[in-house]
């Protein structure tokens, strides 16, 4: 075989655009964009994060605190309240805007998916968005059209127009327009128009592009395939409970403590009240209670909904409109108005307002409800969604720089609870780089094929590929892989494939399919000069009807030693793990019909196979290995003959050496079995070969019913059933537009370890976000204990709300951030697969929390106590405690980055820039405000010695989990 002295670079029927005119379309029409929809201006998105009923419980709490400072001449608490509240909400809005911005850059990958187009003469490939009115794109089966078009060739070209019409049933698409369309035809389009977004069903062609972006029809009606969407994923469903839980747990605590307080200052004399006071107080606290009704009433009820109890709610507690807020406010000022009206009749109610209530007694009340404002304020994790969205936002971008383009943000965390992947094989588990090793055609002895040759027109009229020829001189597939490593066997033998494509006539085209194991082609043939079926596929199925065989002495019968022969040699190619393709032909075939079935013809001819190699990746067998050890079983399920598929299956380690045959099925045996037998088949199966797409479903189908999470592979039209069905989808960067729109991540570079890694990933996330929550709960925890025990211990308020506004800052962002941003650890893929339905607070979590708070709350109730010991707590005393208990948490967080990972918190930390930045701003940002806070954050500075004291004193938090981490290493060792 000799190659050829220069590439090819011409396609003989079509031209296509220059450069020049390519360039001149773009001038005129610009590029293959739609223009994104109009978001929200970045000031009403930042007005959004005053909607969290946290954040409008501060609100009032700083206006009660301003109000009540003014007729005491101090009202910087209050300000400062306000300030830390829009320095709250302005940096859950920077993370948010970031957030949104990375995946709008993501979607943006639409825009670059390789086109086939016809260009100066050559086949090529461009980005979609480079597509110009008057260029010439090459479609087939699976492709999405990437613009307006009309067909200028089309061979059995049909096209699902449901993305524009609604309906599902595929339109045939022809050349030649249909005069009588406008009239009586039931299409929504002409026949000889193809419309963006649509679908290739079957068959392909040649269209000429007439409008792009916002021109097509899909962009008049301004659907943009770019809009971003709110998907709410599981794990986000699942945190949401888990903070209603908290939230309504943290009210219930606030309410008793409030009450708590009250009862004390009764019983020791601190409130004094008459019962014209306490009347007043009532009216007050009732009015109050109606016109924050949508505060605290959605808190209770999502709460108890969290725990598994059905509540109703009521229709006008959905209506969250401004009227229906003033409608709540209207009703709290009767309530008020009534109550002090009849109390004025009755004279409980002093006539002028300045003797309702002494100032004194509206102070102790008004610090009650900071009291409570603060519990609420560290108890309800309001940050906690967000957080999760940015650890997904985060994961998503580095993942897809590792190959892993995901689509939809569930999929991120739920691949890394796959305890099942079904795995193609072509282009997934093998390099995809199809040649013909070896080949068998009776009609000639020696390896020069003949151009004139039957053999040569079976392969090239009967296909769909093509090659792009580079400057290079580097042929490069276009289409399917198996079918182009023919065309690139004849280039060799220096035979052109286009040449020899377009002087034969076709009439009719069956594509490929799964179902089928076979594509079919009648046309005229110039070899021998009539009509002619040529058809290509396995050879079991099409030698059943063979009954000739072609030979260098002319057609003659297939005898029974022929068949024997044959079906020797194709298992020996089989047996090292090479695919077989087989081809025969029959002519002038009799009343054909398009979507016939072989079963009509018992007269076929025999030409002969190929043999073709596809190289198992490098990659592959480490990270199936790395997957059998991390508890996830990988099946393969391909159309491949039992013996390729169980060779390839043994060179990468899915079957090992010592395992029999019976690990494996075809996808005939699975279709005998009913769903018991077939379940029990498929759990102890490994390799599925000769399986339809419908099987594949089944399988996935069949092993979530038996409680498995599955992942499955596919890059083919015929895959999206399966994929759809899976809990994760994955489609392969190679494949059709259906697939990767039935898809929840795109595999850009095809490769079984980027699936490895996706898995990793998703583990490690999930385990970050625990990390994240372990982190938080210790601190609610011990903050809730502190300030329920803090008013019976002498002091009413140990924090001030600013202070646990700052702590709240480093639980909900600082530290979201720091852990969030950990990068993936190998040693996830030591355990097994978690339970996707176990609580996110594993029983561990639970004992670390409980356990690490109440030895928190022990020391720092001792701490209260001892500054107490002369009865007088100063400022100075305050800032230490204050301090202290913020880098007690500051050494935690090094706790919670080690979380479910027996090693030190200074292994892989070079890794983490973001948690070494973030840790440095908040332990800077804490001496930032404890020595210049001044009296906003009640703060006054502290000496040098003090500080080493504090720095020092609590980091034995730190170096106690860094002796047990230690502990755990060399007994897991022993």
């Amino acid at each position: 075989m000799k190659t050829t002295e220069e590439p090819r670079q011409k396609h003989s029927r079509h031209q296509g655009l220059t450069e020049a005119e390519v360039e001149a379309s773009r001038q005129k029409y610009g590029y293959n964009l739609l223009t994104p929809p109009k978001r929200l201006p970045w000031w009403k998105l930042w007005l959004e994060k005053f909607e969290d009923p946290i954040i409008r419980i501060l609100i009032i709490a700083a206006v009660i605190a301003i109000t009540v400072g003014i007729f005491e001449g101090n009202y910087v608490e209050g300000l400062g309240i306000i300030a830390a509240i829009l320095i709250a909400t302005t940096v859950a809005f920077l993370n948010e805007y970031k957030a949104n911005q990375e995946f709008e850059i993501l979607n943006r990958v639409n825009d670059e998916i390789p086109i086939t187009v016809i260009r100066d003469n050559n086949i090529t490939t461009i980005p979609k968005k480079d597509l110009v009115v008057g260029d010439l794109v090459i479609i087939e089966t699976g492709d999405e059209i990437p613009a307006d078009g009309q067909v200028i060739e089309a061979v059995s070209l049909e096209v699902n127009e449901a993305s524009l019409t609604g309906e599902a049933m595929s339109v045939t698409k022809t050349v030649e327009t249909n005069l009588s369309f406008n009239n009586h035809n039931s299409d929504a389009y002409p026949p000889n128009k193809v419309l963006r977004d649509t679908v290739v069903n079957d068959g392909h062609g040649i269209i000429e592009i007439t409008a792009i972006g916002d021109a097509t029809e899909i962009g008049k009606t301004a659907r943009c395939v770019l809009d971003i969407t709110d998907v709410e994923t599981p794990l986000n469903l699942q945190l949401a409970r888990l903070s209603n839980l908290i939230g309504i747990l943290g009210l219930g605590v606030a309410v008793l403590i409030d009450m708590a307080l009250v009862v004390r200052g009764i019983f020791t004399g601190e409130l004094n009240l008459t019962f014209r006071q306490w009347y007043i107080i009532s009216i007050l606290a009732i009015s109050l209670v109606t016109a924050l009704t949508r505060v605290w009433l959605p808190i209770i009820i999502d709460g108890l909904e969290s725990v598994g109890k059905e509540i109703e709610v009521p229709g006008w507690l959905e209506d969250d409109s401004k009227i229906a807020w003033s409608r709540n406010l209207l009703t709290a000022l009767v309530i008020f108005g009534i109550g002090m009206g009849v109390g004025y009749y009755l004279e409980w109610v002093p006539a002028s307002p300045t003797d309702w209530i002494a100032t004194d007694v509206a102070l102790k009340f008004l610090t009650y409800f900071m009291i409570a404002v603060a519990v609420i304020v560290v108890a309800v994790p309001e940050g906690l969604a967000l957080s999760v969205t940015l650890s997904l936002a985060y994961s998503i971008q580095k993942m897809t720089k590792q190959n892993n383009l995901v689509r939809r943000m569930h999929a991120c965390e739920t691949i890394g609870a796959t305890t099942v992947i079904c795995s193609d094989k072509t282009g997934t588990l093998t390099e995809n780089k199809m040649q013909v090793s070896d080949f068998q055609f009776p009609s000639f002895e020696n390896s020069t094929l003949n151009a004139e040759n039957i053999i040569v027109e079976a392969i090239c009229a009967n296909t769909t590929a093509n090659l792009e020829h580079r400057k290079e001189g580097v042929s490069t597939p276009l289409g399917d892989h198996t079918e182009a490593s023919l065309l690139l066997w004849l280039e060799l033998n220096n035979i052109d494939y286009i040449d020899k494509r377009e002087d034969f006539e076709v009439i009719s085209q069956l594509t490929f399919s799964s179902d089928r194991k076979y594509m079919a082609t009648l046309g005229v043939s110039p070899t021998i000069g009539e009509k002619i079926l040529h058809i290509k596929g396995a050879p079991e199925i099409l030698l059943v009807s063979c009954n000739q065989v072609l030979t260098s002495d002319g057609i003659q019968a297939f005898t029974n030693s022929q068949r024997v022969s044959l079906t020797a040699e194709l298992n020996k190619h089989e047996s090292i793990g090479r695919r077989t393709l087989g081809f025969a032909y029959v002519r002038d075939p009799q009343n054909y019909q398009q979507g016939c079935e072989l079963e009509q013809y018992d007269d076929l001819v025999w030409l002969g196979f190929v043999a073709i190699a596809d190289p198992v990746r490098e990659e592959v067998p480490l990270a199936v290995e790395i997957c059998r050890k991390a508890g996830v079983k990988v099946k393969m399920i391909t159309g491949d003959s039992r013996l390729t598929a169980i060779e390839i299956a043994r060179e990468i380690g899915i079957i090992s050496e010592d395992e029999d045959n019976d690990y494996s099925i075809t996808g005939n045996k699975l279709r005998e079995l009913d769903d018991a037998a077939a379940l029990e088949m498929v759990q102890k199966a490994k390799v599925i070969a000769r399986a339809r797409p419908q099987d594949k479903q089944r399988i996935v189908q069949l092993l979530q019913g038996s409680g498995e999470v599955v992942a499955v592979t596919g890059d083919g039209t015929n895959d999206a059933p399966a994929l759809n069905q899976a809990q994760v989808g994955l489609s392969m960067g190679s494949g059709t537009s259906v697939a990767k729109e039935a898809s929840d991540i795109i595999i850009l570079n095809d490769s079984f370890g980027s699936i490895e890694n996706a898995v990793m990933w998703g583990r490690s996330l999930y385990q970050n976000i625990q990390k994240f929550i372990l982190f938080q709960l210790t601190i609610n925890v011990a903050a809730c204990g502190i300030a329920l025990l803090g008013p019976f211990i002498g002091i009413n308020l140990p924090f001030t709300v600013i202070q646990l506004l700052w702590v709240n800052l480093i639980m909900d962002t600082f530290a979201a951030l720091a852990l969030a941003t950990e990068p993936p650890n190998e040693k996830v893929m030591e355990k097994a697969p978690r339970n996707s339905q176990e609580f996110i607070i594993s029983q561990s979590m639970a004992v670390n929390i409980f356990s690490v708070a109440s030895i928190f709350l022990v020391f720092f109730v001792g701490f209260l106590l001892y500054i107490q010991k002369d009865q007088v707590v100063t400022p100075y005393e305050l800032s230490l405690f204050f301090t202290t208990f913020v880098m007690l948490q500051f050494w935690n967080m090094f706790n919670a980055k080690c979380f479910g990972l027996r090693e030190s918190a200074f292994s892989n930390i070079s890794k983490n820039a973001s948690f070494i930045v973030i840790a440095a701003l908040i332990f800077v940002g804490q001496i930032l405000m404890v020595q210049y806070g001044g009296s906003v954050f009640r703060t006054v500075p502290l000496s040098l010695r003090d500080w080493l004291i504090i720095i020092g004193g609590t980091s034995i938090v730190f170096w106690i989990g860094e002796i047990w981490r230690m502990i755990q290493i060399r007994f897991k060792a022993s």
